[in-house]
């Protein structure tokens, strides 16, 4: 047993190819076996936008999208996104346009120091895509593993009923031009 993890101890310590597709670019790349998605991003990709946060998956501060499911990229060994999908903070602006979660949470002071917006901000987009109109307490509980030290939320919330609402209607006009 102990050879075992003697094997499994220096593969870890070792640099280990990783090749996946991060904000909708191939990526191959090189890094130490034992590194988290979340230092991949920081260390190897220089992907500043996640965030450290505790680092034991309770504040949500590297919330990232892998394969289309929101997760904590702390949680995430960088061995087993191996020909995976990752999209950070920085994929979700396409082309010089402000996503509208990004444009409400300006607007309506969403962002206090900042820290936890990019988390917040992946984790909204993640439910309005999933449900276009959120109760305010579904956005709620979508948004419960999220922590802020700054806000009482009001502020996070109302930007993601505000974006909502403007993707629907976005989505509204395209329905009509394409009729």
């Amino acid at each position: 047993m102990s050879d075992l993890i003697q094997l499994q101890g220096k593969a870890l310590r070792e640099k280990q190819r990783l090749q996946m597709t991060v904000n909708h670019e191939p990526r191959d790349l090189m890094f130490d076996g034992y590194k988290t998605l979340l230092e991949v991003l920081r260390e190897d990709l220089n992907l500043y936008g996640t965030k450290h946060g505790c680092e034991l998956g309770e504040c949500g501060a590297c919330a990232v999208m892998l394969d289309g499911e929101l997760v904590l990229s702390c949680l995430v060994a960088g061995v087993d996104c191996q020909g995976r999908s990752v999209e950070t903070i920085e994929g979700m602006q396409v082309g010089p346009e402000l996503h509208p979660l990004q444009s409400c949470f300006a607007d309506l002071g969403a962002a206090q120091c900042g820290y936890c917006t990019p988390g917040f901000l992946l984790a909204a987009k993640d439910l309005l895509e999933r449900n276009p109109h959120p109760t305010r307490a579904q956005i709620a509980e979508a948004l419960s593993g999220q922590l802020c030290r700054c806000t009482g939320y009001l502020q996070i919330f109302d930007a993601v009923e505000a974006a909502g609402k403007q993707i629907r209607e976005a989505q509204a006009e395209r329905k009509v031009s394409n009729a």
